[in-house]
């Protein structure tokens, strides 16, 4: 996962361009209990699609 410092102003350089998603994920992305759950999943289920009852939990939603 990409680490990045939000105390440095050079890595949120760009914030202003940022969309709702983008600054959404970035909360998310930062929740220890998100990033629990998603460790748990199987390779399996990350591989074939994330699991309704996690992007239902989570609020997810993916466009192609």
């Amino acid at each position: 996962m990409l680490v990045v410092d939000w105390r440095s102003e050079q890595d949120y350089a760009n914030f202003e361009k940022a969309e709702t998603a983008d600054i959404a994920w970035e909360w998310l992305r930062r929740d220890s209990e998100y990033e629990q759950e998603f460790r748990n999943l199987t390779s399996a289920a990350q591989s074939s699609g994330t699991p309704h009852q996690f992007r239902k939990k989570w609020g997810l939603s993916f466009r192609s």
